[in-house]
C-alpha cells in the first residue's frame, strides 16, 4: 500500500468550485468499488476528505483522464458522504489525517501496485506514470537532478542556446536507455558542481518530433553529449566512462574528442604475404595450386592479432622451393567484389583454395604453427560446434527487432547478453539454460539471451550499458532494473528468479489481506 497525499504540494489552488470531468468515475459503493479493480487494469483513486476538499486535484485530474483516456483510469471517492465514508473506512484510508484532506492511491491488477515514480508535481509527470507505472520517473521529476536544466521542447531549447552566456553541455538522451540511466546521477553531480559557472542541461528527444534535432547535432545513440558556447556547438563529449570530476574539469577547458588512431596498412614491402585484389584474385589461383587466402578488415582486433603470426608463416612458405603452399592476404573491405562473392559473414575468415577452387574454410587457424601445419597437411576441418542459438533450449534469443516488444510481456526478465567466443560466456550456457528450462511454465519470467555480435545488436548493446561479456541485467515489463551480480551457476541464477518470485507471493498475500 503506498500513500501519496504529500506528494500533491505545489499543485494549483482552484478557489472555485470545480466541475468534475465525465472522466472520472465516481465511486462510493464498496461492491462497485470492488468491480472497477477487477474490471480495469490502472487504477488511480483519489480519496477526498469532503466534496470540496478535493477541488485543486480534481482540476488537474480532470486534464490527466483526458489525456490518458483508453490507457488509465481515474476515479474519486468522497469519504465525507455516508457511502463514501464507509467505502474509505474498509479501505483502510484515512483522509481527515491529511493536510489537504486528500489521498491519492493506485492499483494495478485489482492489486497496490509497487511504485518506483514518487514525484507527482505536473501533468506531463503523472500522465507518463499513468502511461508506464512501472518505468522510471521522468529525470526532471527527480529532487536529485534539481540543477540540470530540463528541457522540454525545441522552442524552449532554442531559446536557452540563444540567451544563455554561460557554456553549456547538452545531454541528449532516452528514458529507457540504460547508459543514460547509469549516467544520469553523475551528470547531475556535475551540475551541482558547477553550478553557476556552466549550464548542464538534458532532453529527451526520443519522440518523432525531435527527428531534426537529433539529425542536425548528430545523434545516432544515447546519450549523446553536445557542447556550445553562445549558442554555437562546439564539440561532441564522448567519455562514458566519466565521473562528475572529470566531466568538471573538463568544462573548465574543454576539447574536441580525441582522433581515433589511423589503421595503419598492412605493409606489402614489409611482408611476405602476397596481397590480393579484384583484379588478380582469379589470376593468382590459377598460378597457383595450393593457396591459404586470409580475408581482413583492417579496424579487426583479430585480424591484427593475427597479422604477426601469418606475416612469420609466409616469410617460411611463400619463399621456399618445395612449399606445400602459399599464404596471400585480402582487404576486404577494399576488394569488395571478391569479398561478396565469398559471402563472408566476419574476420578473419582464413580459406584454403586447391587449383582455384574453394576447398575448406578455416576457423581455428590463427597461428604460425598450425598455418604450417595445415599446408604440410591439409585437413578438412571439424564441423562447426552448433550456436546456442540453434540448440533447443527455453532461452529466448531476442535481437534489436523484438526486443523490448518480447521483454515488455514479462513481469521479470534476466537477459545475458554476450558474444560467442567469450570464454566466460560459454561457461554461463549450460547453467543459464538450465534455469530457463526450470521456469519455462511461468508465463511471467523469461531468461533472454542477445549475441551482440550479431546485425543491429551491437548497438543495442551499447544502448543497454552492455560494456564487457557477458553481462546479465535484470527487466521489469520491459524497464532496466539493476545489473544482475551474482554466481553465473545454476544456483545462482535459478535462486535469483526464486527470490523476485517469492516478493511477488508476499505482495500478493499482504495485499489480499489489506483489501
Amino acid at each position: 500500500q503506498t500513500h501519496y497525499g504529500p506528494l500533491w504540494v505545489g499543485l494549483l489552488q482552484v478557489l472555485e468550485a470545480v466541475k468534475v470531468s465525465p472522466l472520472i468515475e465516481k465511486v462510493s459503493d464498496h461492491k462497485d468499488f470492488k468491480k472497477l479493480l477487477r474490471t480495469r487494469t490502472n487504477v488511480l483513486v483519489l480519496y477526498t476528505k469532503s466534496a470540496t476538499s478535493g477541488d485543486s486535484h480534481l482540476k488537474l485530474l480532470s486534464d490527466v483522464a483526458q489525456t490518458v483516456k483508453g490507457q488509465g483510469t481515474i476515479a474519486w471517492v468522497n469519504c465525507g458522504d455516508s457511502e463514501g465514508r464507509k467505502l474509505c473506512k474498509k479501505v483502510k484510508v484515512d483522509t481527515s489525517s491529511k493536510r489537504e484532506g486528500a489521498e491519492l492511491m493506485h492499483y494495478n491488477d485489482n492489486l497496490f501496485h509497487d511504485l518506483t515514480f514518487t514525484y507527482f508535481s505536473s501533468l506531463q509527470s503523472m500522465v507518463a506514470f499513468l502511461k508506464d507505472p512501472s518505468g522510471p520517473p521522468l529525470w526532471e521529476e527527480n529532487p536529485e537532478a534539481k540543477d540540470v536544466v530540463h528541457i522540454e521542447t525545441e522552442k524552449d531549447f532554442r531559446k536557452m542556446l540563444k540567451k544563455e552566456e554561460r557554456p553549456v553541455l547538452m545531454m541528449f538522451y532516452a528514458p529507457w536507455c540504460g547508459v543514460c540511466k547509469r549516467m544520469q546521477p553523475i551528470f547531475q553531480q556535475a551540475a551541482t558542481e558547477t553550478k553557476g559557472k556552466y549550464i548542464l542541461a538534458g532532453m529527451n528527444v526520443h519522440p518523432a518530433e525531435f527527428d531534426g534535432l537529433r539529425q542536425e547535432y548528430n545523434v545516432k545513440g544515447y546519450p549523446t553529449f553536445c557542447y556550445y558556447e553562445k549558442g554555437k556547438f562546439l564539440y561532441h563529449y564522448e567519455n562514458y566512462g566519466a565521473s562528475a570530476k572529470e566531466i568538471a574539469d573538463w568544462m573548465k577547458n574543454p576539447l574536441p574528442p580525441q582522433p581515433k588512431t589511423p589503421e595503419v596498412p598492412w605493409s606489402e614491402t614489409d611482408s611476405g604475404v602476397f596481397h590480393l585484389t579484384d583484379e588478380s584474385f582469379d589470376s593468382f589461383l590459377e598460378e597457383h595450386p595450393a593457396v591459404l587466402i586470409m580475408f581482413y578488415a583492417p579496424w579487426c582486433g583479430h585480424c591484427k592479432k593475427m597479422k604477426p603470426e601469418y606475416d612469420e608463416a609466409a616469410e617460411m612458405l611463400n619463399k621456399g622451393t618445395n612449399s606445400p603452399g602459399v599464404v596471400a592476404a585480402l582487404d576486404a573491405t577494399v576488394h569488395k567484389a571478391v569479398a561478396d562473392r565469398f559471402k563472408l559473414s566476419g574476420f578473419p575468415t582464413v580459406k584454403y583454395f586447391v587449383n582455384g577452387e574453394e576447398k575448406y574454410t578455416l576457423p581455428s587457424l590463427r597461428s604460425k604453427d598450425k598455418i604450417i601445419e595445415f599446408l604440410h597437411n591439409p585437413q578438412a576441418p571439424p564441423p562447426p560446434e552448433q550456436s546456442w542459438e540453434d540448440k533447443p533450449s527455453h532461452v529466448s534469443h531476442l535481437g534489436s527487432e523484438d526486443f523490448r516488444e518480447a521483454l515488455k510481456k514479462k513481469k521479470h526478465a534476466l537477459v545475458m547478453f554476450y558474444a560467442p567466443w567469450c570464454p566466460h560466456c560459454k561457461n554461463a550456457v549450460p547453467h543459464f539454460t538450465t534455469a530457463a528450462e526450470l521456469f519455462k511454465e511461468d508465463r511471467k519470467i523469461v531468461y533472454a539471451a542477445v549475441d551482440c555480435t550479431k546485425g543491429q545488436s551491437h548497438e543495442l548493446c551499447k544502448q543497454e550499458g552492455v560494456e564487457g561479456y557477458p553481462t546479465f541485467n535484470h527487466y521489469n515489463y520491459g524497464k532496466f532494473v539493476d545489473k544482475y551480480n551474482g554466481d553465473r551457476g545454476e544456483a545462482g541464477f535459478i535462486g535469483f528468479m526464486r527470490s523476485l518470485r517469492g516478493r511477488d507471493q508476499e505482495k500478493v498475500v499482504k495485499k489480499k489481506e489489506e483489501l
